[in-house]
């Protein structure tokens, strides 16, 4: 085993060239028996291992930067610098994170979660480097499906204007989540494929096979130079006219072809474009024959490739596709736009019954909602489908292209809330907060997957920007109806009637308030209003008044950053009204204003008072309107300390 041999990188350096092929294929070995058994991002690692091997066996990190792009990457990364046998607890709570972390590891460089920054970060350590008269080496590793974010063209632009030391290192698998989209895609795919290429190299081989004795030899050689005659007659021309020395595209998972290419690209002065082609899910046949499908897949068996899933209930993601489809049967105009992410948010399925209707731009967020802007222009429905996460990236655009203008473009963001492994990066516990002050937008939340159904048609039906929000995972087991309607936009939804406290609940956390007030009716004898909220933006505040006014007390609960969010737009509301009397008691419950750490979804959830039983505590002690910390009720309320 030499894995076990290799705590850090310079450890890998004392490996001689014939035994790194051996140390790739236990790499692979480690990261599948890892992410079966804990989930993670497995395709997109698993055809890296040959470059991160070489990177880490020809530069001298953590002096050198190693950048890498969104971090779907970089377990290999993380067994070679010093975190094998942290690799166990992965992505879970206390473990090491899915990406690249500072505050993990010296190694880590600059933290990734959305794709497309690493060139930008790069060249920002590039010229700090040359402002401190230091010589170190900086390298970006970029996937492919990360050039289609502008941001990256930002980064390549700039560097080549400032001619630094950087080298940046494109590794092309031609996917990104999903297969990778656009003219950017076709281009490279040119270099890669194109016939005339293709013909020259069988050109050569026929002929070297019919001259005797040295054609076999020279075949062999040929090889050598083979990438090279790439370059030659194929040269990234665009990445040449940004000011860039290009090279490729080489095999990049030919250990020899990549060591061999990174000595001599290493020498070089001013920025450098390494194109490497590598295969999604390298090494692992499952993997290799559907990459999308492991891409971050579910706990498996190993040998099959099965997946261990404990829970069939149909998902979020689900209930939204089946109801779009429902839909864009009925509708004609509804078009369906996504950034790069047809399955993750379930558009794969339009996109098989309406292909001329599916329109996926890759990692560009911002262009997918002006590109909907101007198709509602036209007279079409888009919808706009991305995670809560993602779509964080289209801020202005949200304001300026669609709210401004008043366009109905509908907008479902997905993994809304706490996401739980995938960690702060990506989670969605912010869009209340940044959409509620967006004018004309209409923002809503489900309280399960069939009142999710209802909330699209009703955005369909509104001529006006429409976001509707709704969480990772499996829904709540509700039977959806058969036919979908339009709800009263702004009114909410009275679920149980109680004069002791009014819960008011949006989204994901209605379901948790009615589970607390049965447990305050049925041990405490205290009886709770629940509210389902369903809207953020416009609230009931006409109902919200009534209740808050009859019980007294109230408490908003929501999976939202409390700052700017779902309870502060109803504090702000009442107030505003100037009519509740004294002595009303006004608390919320939300998420803090702190990183939310990775961990399981319902752990996390524990963990900032998201559970049944702390809402009932809560609930409780504004009840009795004392503090109840040493009270036996409180205790039976409180099962787990909070960290």
């Amino acid at each position: 085993m030499f894995l076990e041999r290799i705590r850090f990188p310079q450890d890998l350096k004392a490996l001689s060239r014939a035994d790194l092929p051996l140390l790739v294929e236990e790499i692979r070995e480690k990261i599948v028996q890892t992410v079966s058994s804990c989930g993670g991002h497995l395709s997109s690692n698993l055809g890296v291992v040959e470059l991160t091997v070489a990177l880490h066996y020809l530069f001298d990190a953590p002096e050198d930067k190693i950048v890498w792009d969104v971090g779907h990457q970089t377990y290999a990364h993380k067994i070679l610098t010093g975190r094998l046998h942290q690799l166990p607890t992965l992505r879970q709570e206390g473990g090491l994170a899915g990406f690249p972390k500072r505050e993990e590891s010296p190694y880590d460089t600059f933290n990734a979660g959305h794709a497309s920054t690493a060139i930008s970060a790069a060249l920002g350590m590039a010229v700090a480097r040359d402002l401190r008269s230091e010589k170190h080496r900086v390298i970006a590793v970029v996937g492919d499906g990360s050039l289609t974010g502008g941001l990256s063209w930002e980064g390549l632009n700039q560097s080549g204007h400032l001619k630094r030391n950087l080298i940046v290192i494109l590794n092309d698998n031609e996917m990104s989540i999903s297969r990778n989209v656009g003219a950017l895609s076709a281009y490279l795919n040119r270099l890669i494929t194109g016939n005339f290429l293709l013909k020259m190299k069988q050109d050569v081989k026929d002929l070297m096979n019919q001259i005797p004795q040295i054609g076999s030899p020279m075949l062999k050689w040929a090889s050598r130079i083979e990438e090279l005659l790439k370059g030659l007659v194929a040269p990234g021309l665009v990445f040449e006219e940004l000011g860039f020395k290009y090279f490729g595209p080489i095999e990049g998972n030919n250990l020899n072809h990549l060591l061999e290419t990174l000595e001599g690209v290493k020498k070089l002065k001013g920025p450098v474009l390494l194109h490497v082609l590598t295969r999604k899910g390298k090494g692992y046949p499952p993997a290799e024959k559907n990459p999308s499908l492991f891409h971050s897949p579910p706990r498996f068996e190993v040998a099959s490739g099965r997946f261990l899933q404990t829970d069939s209930t149909p998902t979020y993601t689900q209930a939204f596709s089946q109801a779009l489809i429902g839909l864009a049967q009925e509708d004609d105009r509804i078009v369906g736009i996504t950034a790069a992410m047809a399955q993750g948010t379930g558009l794969d399925g339009f996109a098989r019954l309406f292909p001329s209707r599916f329109f996926d731009v890759g990692i560009a967020e911002q262009h997918a909602v002006t590109f909907a802007g101007g198709l509602a222009c036209s007279g079409f429905l888009p919808v706009v489908a991305i995670y809560s996460t993602f779509l964080q990236r289209a801020y202005d655009q949200l304001l300026h292209d669609i709210c401004l203008q008043n366009l109905h473009v509908v907008f479902a963001l997905d993994r809304a809330g706490i996401v739980g492994d995938d960690g702060p990066t990506h989670s969605g516990i912010y869009d209340l907060s940044y959409l509620r002050h967006l004018p004309h937008m209409i923002v809503a939340a489900p309280k399960d997957e069939n009142e999710l159904g209802h909330l699209l048609k009703t955005a369909i039906s509104h001529p006006g920007p429409f976001a509707i929000r709704y969480p990772r995972g499996p829904g709540c087991g509700v039977v959806a109806d058969q036919e979908l309607k339009c709800l009263e936009i702004g009114k909410a939804e009275v679920l149980e009637e109680g004069e002791d406290i009014m819960l008011l609940a949006i989204g994901s956390m209605v379901y948790p308030a009615l589970q607390a007030a049965r447990l305050l009716r049925e041990k405490e004898g205290i009886k709770a209003s629940v509210v389902n909220a369903r809207f953020l933006k416009p609230l009931d505040v006409t109902l919200i008044e009534a209740l808050v006014k009859k019980a007294g007390r109230m408490l908003t609960i929501e999976e939202n950053v409390l700052p700017g969010g779902f309870g502060s737009a109803v504090l702000e509301s009442l107030t505003d009204l100037e009519v509740l009397p004294g002595g009303i008691q006004i608390e919320r419950m939300g998420l803090p204003d702190v990183i939310i750490r990775q961990g399981k979804m319902s752990a996390v959830r524990a963990r900032y008072g998201l559970s049944a039983d702390s809402i009932a505590a809560k609930a409780l002690q504004m009840a009795r309107n004392r503090t109840l910390r040493n009270s036996k009720a409180y205790r039976r309320f409180t099962f787990r300390k909070r960290g």
